[in-house]
């Protein structure tokens, strides 16, 4: 491999110009080699945004008129699984955004096409890679394990169009970032109790749900879409130690009775007050090109990230009262 990653991006949609782009450009070790959208101004502007030199309307023919080593695949959910698997095929290293396509089963083929083909493959679970939450998963596992974790997502779309225009649902389109949160920091689910409610929109709407994991810890998700706005915070608790998280603004600490916390700024511990350096997404894709470069499995990889799918649809299996139906409503 050269001294470069040379990487293709294919999408030029807002994640990509806000917060994965952005993060490409400013390492010193990676050339982005190619840009393609199936918009021409979309994607002559975020060229021209990154000094990206070679544009195309077809990843087809980007691959197969540039040298590229892996490929940032930034499209929505439902379209995602063709395109990853001709990419795995063809020996390219492949970074999704989450979710890792529409269903468990897509995001399983997707992580066994890249081992198969010996490439690395990772989904952009970007939570994990938050500073302030690594630092309280750090600071509550220096007492023991962790022995129960909360992850809320709470958002304001009532009556509003469901996402893509109803091609993927809100737990595995968002509210996943919650239910990875939980495995990152719980392990792998033994038991699953769950209610799914419509309550204002002709969707599925809210999401509580209980969980057990193996090594004994317990998880708690909360989400609800008809909320009076977003809030998305978590809770870490190990022996003696307690971190209530907000990564948008800060964690409190209490250990040992104290009742005063410790504060620890979001954007201090990250040392930038840029959204994508506080809020991980810098953080993910050095992650990727790292693991590129060593030879490495991405800590949120699309094995990983299959597992999350597979929670995701235990959520949907396991109602709390066995005489409901799976489904919210009809």
């Amino acid at each position: 491999m050269s001294t470069l990653i040379r990487a293709g991006l294919i999408g030029a949609g807002g994640m990509a110009n806000r917060v994965h782009y952005p993060s490409l450009a400013l390492f010193p070790d990676v050339e982005l080699a190619g840009l393609c959208d199936l918009v021409p101004e979309k994607a002559r502007q975020t060229a021209e945004r990154f000094r990206v030199d070679h544009v195309y309307h077809d990843y087809r023919q980007m691959l197969d008129e540039r040298e590229i080593d892996a490929v940032w695949i930034l499209m929505p959910p439902h379209q995602l699984f063709d395109v990853v698997i001709d990419c795995a095929r063809r020996k390219k290293h492949v970074f999704i955004e989450k979710p890792p396509g529409i269903t468990y089963e897509q995001a399983r083929m997707m992580a066994r096409e890249c081992e198969a083909n010996g490439v690395k493959g990772m989904c952009g679970f970007n939570r994990r890679y938050i500073p302030l939450l690594r630092e309280c998963r750090r600071r509550v596992e220096a007492r023991g394990a962790v022995i129960h974790a909360v992850a809320t997502f709470y958002k304001h779309h009532l009556e509003g169009p469901a996402y893509y225009q109803g091609a993927a649902d809100i737990l595995t389109c968002d509210a996943i970032h919650a239910v990875d949160l939980l495995r990152w920091l719980g392990g792998e689910p033994r038991h699953v109790a769950a209610t799914i409610d419509r309550r204002f929109n002709p969707f599925d709407d809210a999401f509580n749900a209980l969980i057990r994991f193996e090594e004994g810890a317990s998880g708690v998700l909360l989400g609800n879409w008809s909320a009076g706005a977003r809030r998305h915070t978590f809770e870490i608790h190990g022996p003696g130690i307690s971190a209530f998280v907000d990564p948008d603004h800060q964690a409190s600490i209490y250990a040992d009775g104290r009742l005063e916390p410790e504060i620890i700024d979001s954007r201090e511990i990250a040392g930038s007050d840029d959204f994508r350096v506080y809020y991980g997404f810098e953080a993910e894709n050095r992650h990727f090109i790292d693991c590129i470069r060593g030879g490495t499995e991405p800590e949120s990889s699309l094995a990983d990230a299959a597992r999350t799918m597979r929670l995701v649809q235990e959520i949907y299996a396991n109602p709390l009262d066995p005489g409901t139906g799976r489904w919210a409503g009809r």
